[in-house]
């Protein structure tokens, strides 16, 4: 069943509309990222959703009950904030408890409550230390335990690892998926972090304008954008203004990208003039006189301009036909090994991994 429901929801501050006629469904256990830009609504979309914002239009329910008159905290929702909001006068088991005792349970059953959920998130032992004594990531994992101990019918989650450093946060992250896996609670993760909503996500929402651009599972969202805007904003992308020059035998076409350059696409197939995308994962590099077994690969030759090292990736940067430049990325620095800035290249990649967008001036 549904959790979670949202009907023509808009929600304007004056002349700005944040939300736009939103309507959206999350099944009960399942984890949804909403990702998008500053300004997207996505946060506003959560506030919505917890009670603390009033829509101007529209209807919220949740367990199939409309909640628009309902408090913040008169609705089951759980809420892990940007900056975790913990109280500093209180201790760790003082602030999971406070939810806790606002709902009127038992004296008996909150302790106990308590040290289940801070074993949940490994934090056995810490229950009369207060915030400041602890680090970013212990915080963090006192505000969820606190969000899920009054046992919510749904938790939102805003930026949740954003204050952490990018180790902490890669680490937090997979934990993090891995409890809320395992309480099953439905999840409505907010981010502006791609990698955050693709790994957390069972499927991702991509706002733009106060709309969905597109809603799909990480690999749909990734694999095939609906449009140029989330190809842009989720993922790396190399762009080419191309010309339909005709349809191929095996169904693909092939496009004019200027100075007699052309690439196949096997892809969504567009007339006239298009942009094309590929991304910088799929494409090879190889040395200028190299033979390619496979003719159907698309080739453009082209000059290394740059190499940066970047750990376990290295980017390579080629320059191609009039001063162009697209980037390579490559997983493992020893595929790079004698290309060097000045080296003549072929940059390869497959028809079936050049996407195809309409040309905004066609």
């Amino acid at each position: 069943m549904n959790i979670l429901e949202l009907e023509h929801v808009t929600k304007k501050y004056g002349a700005f509309t944040a939300v736009d006629d939103l309507s959206l469904s999350v099944e009960e256990g399942k984890v949804l990222s909403l990702l998008g830009p500053s300004g997207c609504g996505k946060t506003t979309t959560l506030r919505i959703i917890a009670g603390f914002t009033s829509p101007g239009d529209g209807i919220v329910r949740i367990a199939g009950e409309n909640v628009g008159q309902l408090k913040p905290y008169e609705r089951n929702v759980g809420l892990l904030f940007q900056d975790y909001a913990l109280f500093p006068h209180m201790t760790v088991a003082q602030n999971v408890a406070y939810g806790l005792r606002r709902r009127g349970r038992s004296a008996g059953e909150i302790p106990v409550r308590v040290k289940k959920m801070l074993s949940l998130v490994q934090l056995n032992g810490m229950d009369d230390r207060y915030p400041t004594q602890m680090s970013g990531g212990q915080q963090q994992r006192v505000a969820l335990a606190r969000a899920l101990a009054t046992d919510p019918q749904i938790i939102l989650l805003d930026e949740p690892l954003s204050a952490l450093d990018a180790k902490l946060r890669l680490e937090l992250r997979v934990e993090l998926k891995e409890i809320l896996r395992s309480v099953g609670t439905t999840t409505i993760v907010v981010t502006h972090d791609q990698e955050e909503a693709l790994s957390l996500g069972d499927e991702v929402i991509v706002m733009r304008a106060g709309k969905i651009a597109q809603r799909g599972t990480p690999i749909e969202i990734y694999d095939a954008p609906a449009d140029r805007f989330v190809a842009e904003f989720v993922g790396r992308s190399n762009w080419f203004n191309g010309s339909a020059r005709g349809r191929l035998q095996d169904g693909s076409t092939n496009y004019l990208i200027g100075q007699g350059l052309e690439i196949r696409s096997s892809r969504q197939r567009r007339d006239g003039d298009a942009i094309l995308c590929v991304r910088p994962e799929n494409i090879e590099i190889v040395a200028a006189d190299a033979a390619v077994k496979d003719s159907g690969l698309n080739r453009i030759p082209g000059t290394v301009v740059d190499v940066a090292p970047l750990g376990a990736d290295i980017h390579v940067v080629i320059e191609y036909a009039d001063k162009s430049r697209l980037l390579a990325i490559r997983k493992n620095a020893r595929t790079a090994v004698g290309f060097e800035p000045g080296t003549l290249v072929q940059a390869i990649f497959a028809p079936g991994d050049v996407l195809v967008f309409p040309n905004q001036h066609s």
